[in-house]
């Protein structure tokens, strides 16, 4: 294994409901084709929109890839710009999934915190892509909506202490093509990147000036 390489790995979700071409999972599969570059070793991984296969599935990612960052991409249906969400929520999924579950206790996680923010600063990868001229709308938002997607970023942040991020999508068509959408990821996960080595560097400096 080739170790200067760094590994991310980004997911889309399956169809559910209305969505029945998940916008997701076609802009990790856009995303896919175009890669991160040279460096960086990609993986994508399609998740089914249930609570009980994301139980077992984020972990699962985490321990075989050993990624310096997961990136879950989601569709909804609300959306008109690509969202970066800031943060994942403990409590309150009492929507279904695809099959007809929720959890009995409505909680990711029992006697998790109520909330976790991810370790990327959302507004500085907002204002960076924004400022690249992509010609895709990117905004940031507090609230991934207590469904998978918010189920998913809970339970990710909480396995990797904050190294996850989640990425909304507009449905395709509305406006964006899945090409358009797989560019924007592309920027979206090249500057999160940016911000961990720069945030790792800091600490590195810091841990130099004490010793």
């Amino acid at each position: 294994m080739d170790n200067s390489k760094r590994t991310v790995v980004v997911t889309g979700f399956g169809p559910f409901g209305e969505h029945t071409i998940n916008a997701s999972w076609i802009a990790v599969q856009e995303l896919k084709k175009l890669g991160l570059g040279s460096e960086v070793d990609l993986h994508v991984s399609e998740v089914p929109v249930e609570y009980q296969t994301v139980q077992s599935l984020v972990p699962s990612l985490w321990k075989k890839h050993h990624p310096q960052l997961v990136v879950h991409v989601g569709v909804s249906g609300m959306a008109t710009t690509v969202t970066l969400e800031k943060c994942g929520r403990n409590h309150g999924y009492k929507g279904l999934d695809n099959s007809s579950f929720c959890p009995d206790s409505q909680c990711c996680i029992v006697g998790g915190p109520d909330c976790i923010n991810s370790v990327i600063d959302m507004e500085s990868v907002c204002k960076r892509v924004t400022s690249s001229g992509l010609g895709v709308a990117v905004s940031v938002s507090k609230d991934a909506g207590r469904y998978l997607c918010d189920f998913t970023y809970y339970t990710s942040l909480h396995l990797s202490h904050g190294r996850s991020a989640f990425v909304h999508v507009p449905p395709l068509g509305k406006p964006y093509s899945g090409e358009d959408l797989g560019r924007a990821l592309q920027a979206i996960i090249q500057e999160m990147l940016e911000l961990i080595d720069q945030a790792e560097e800091k600490i590195h400096c810091q841990q130099q000036h004490f010793h």
